[in-house]
């Protein structure tokens, strides 16, 4: 029912209960949507995780491959996985996880082959809680460190390998670039 005084005596018109609860109901159907709209959203959600996996592998891998960040390098983690995680040959192991995590990080930042990428970093997760903290359990608070850490970059890697790279990703651009007819430009500048 639609009110039709306030109080400085001019009408107003004020929604009726039905009308309020629908309002409601879309704005709660919208809230816990579990489908996109638009994909703006999705594509900057996407861009943060891949900065935020990146920014995180490319500290690891440096570590490994070069010993940057305080990491041990390459004969340190050589020896580290041969001793603590039982992977043999350790030199073989270390060089094969400094290149997933440094060279994976930068295809995921850039977004590009981010899905392999993807794959190929949520795999070196799960061998990592394999061999190293899984016995340790969820939050140690001796070293080895828990499986944690392990397990939340596992899940935002296969969040790339499952979703792709969004827009705002060299991926994108050569999708663009692979889909548009032949010989039609792609450049969208004006001359």
């Amino acid at each position: 029912m639609l009110g039709m005084q306030s109080r400085e005596g001019g009408p107003v018109v004020t929604a009726s209960g039905e009308t309020q609860r629908r309002s409601w109901k879309s704005l709660l159907a919208t809230v816990v949507s579990t489908r996109s709209t638009t994909p703006l959203p999705a594509d900057c959600a996407l861009l943060v995780v891949r900065i935020v996996l990146a920014w995180i592998f490319i500290y690891y891998g440096g570590g490994k491959l070069f010993g940057w960040f305080n990491g041990l390098g390459i004969h340190g983690t050589s020896i580290y996985f041969s001793q603590s995680a039982h992977l043999h040959p350790g030199g073989l192991f270390a060089v094969l996880g400094g290149v997933i995590e440094f060279f994976g990080a930068i295809a995921v930042g850039l977004g590009l082959f981010s899905r392999l990428a993807g794959v190929a970093l949520f795999g070196d997760m799960v061998m990592a809680m394999i061999t190293v903290t899984w016995a340790t359990g969820i939050n140690s608070h001796t070293a080895p460190p828990g499986y944690q850490l392990n397990l939340a970059l596992a899940g935002l890697a296969l969040v790339v390998a499952f979703l792709g790279s969004g827009r705002f990703s060299l991926d994108a651009e050569v999708e663009r670039r692979l889909r548009a007819p032949s010989g039609v430009p792609t450049n969208h500048s004006n001359p």
